[in-house]
């Protein structure tokens, strides 16, 4: 296990820059996820910490030795891609003993390792076929596998379940943090999934446009968002933005906002309640209701076009094109600068 140090991070390709200074301390047998959109610079900073690509300006260190010209080899990480990558021609066995042959180690301790990785993800009855007749989150795990017998320092993961099912997605998110909790490793885990993020994390890193927005733990991003980006982008349904027109007795903006700026009221679709009209913090007409068993999802929208989404008890089961007014508690509201996203 070990620590990962990031100290003012760059990286360009060709002319056009990718990070812009990041600065990162990962704590030895902590569970990071990087999330952010598409492009936001999350997977080559993986890779950059696994040695993949170079950094233009600053250092990285994992545990006490910095590591910039180290080769990924030696860096004591392993690396488990979104494509498995696995030998087609060889068994289960072989694939994630592969490396180790590579490295010389001595037959019997191949045998025990991969044994006992094996152990660990369920695949000792798997262990003679080929990568044709497994499933693909066998095939995954067999790829986490490989990691697993290399005994590395710090494990890194960019976006391993993209390529599952919805099912597949939710058994091996299960199987990756029982596997953290057991091995007590450095892990570092890239995705855009938000859901994956919140659920997998100890601490989360929210990227955008090659810059840290937010770190902190899940539960943190949740209920004290630094700026609106991230406030959107955590928690599903995304969190509902108002501007003032739509928004009557906001409590908490005036204390908040001495320079009479303009604000954004964000409330979840969870703290949203349905009260009387006359009592409404916000009121719209709905749209659209989904039905999703346990609760529904309604979309509405308010008189000036702002669209927002509640989640509702199945009892309530409002009427298309009905409106309804709708309130919140003063703790369950956020209040953010319009015009750079900050918190208020």
């Amino acid at each position: 296990m070990a620590s990962v140090n990031l100290e003012n991070i760059h990286k360009s390709f060709g002319d056009q820059p990718v990070l812009h200074g990041i600065d990162l301390d990962i704590r030895d047998g902590e569970f990071v996820v990087f999330v952010g959109p598409s492009g936001c610079g999350k997977s080559t900073l993986l890779r950059l910490i696994a040695g993949l690509e170079s950094n233009n300006q600053g250092s990285i260190s994992i545990g006490d030795k910095v590591v910039d010209d180290t080769a990924p080899s030696k860096r004591g990480v392993a690396m488990v891609f979104q494509t498995y990558a696995l030998y087609p021609h060889m068994s289960v066995y072989n694939n994630m003993a592969f490396g180790l042959k590579q490295a010389k180690t001595p037959r019997k301790e191949i045998r025990q390792r991969v044994e006992e990785a094996a152990g660990i993800l369920g695949l000792n009855d798997l262990l003679k076929r080929s990568p044709k007749e497994l499933s693909g989150g066998q095939r995954q795990r067999v790829a986490i596998g490989r990691a697993i017998v290399r005994e590395p320092s710090v494990f890194l993961f960019d976006e391993p379940l993209s390529n599952l099912d919805a099912a597949l997605r939710t058994q091996t998110r299960l199987e990756i943090s029982r596997l953290h909790q057991r091995l007590q490793s450095t892990m570092i885990y890239v995705t855009h999934d938000q859901i994956e993020a919140m659920t997998l994390a100890d601490r989360i890193v929210v990227l955008r446009d090659g810059r840290i927005e937010q770190f902190g733990t899940p539960i943190e991003l949740y209920q004290k968002p630094a700026n609106a980006f991230v406030a959107g982008f955590i928690g599903s349904p995304k969190m509902n933005f108002f501007k003032s027109s739509d928004v009557e007795n906001n409590p908490g903006v005036a204390a908040g906002n001495s320079s009479n700026t303009k604000v954004l009221t964000g409330i979840r679709s969870e703290h949203l309640k349905v009260c009387d009209p006359s009592q409404a913090l916000v009121k719209g007409k709905i749209e659209l209701t989904e039905q999703l068993g346990e609760y529904s999802l309604a979309y509405l929208i308010t008189t000036s076009g702002q669209s927002f989404t509640v989640k509702m008890d199945q009892a309530e089961n409002p009427a298309t094109g009905s409106e309804i007014g709708f309130n919140a508690l003063p703790e369950h509201m956020h209040h953010f600068e319009e015009e750079s996203g900050l918190r208020i």
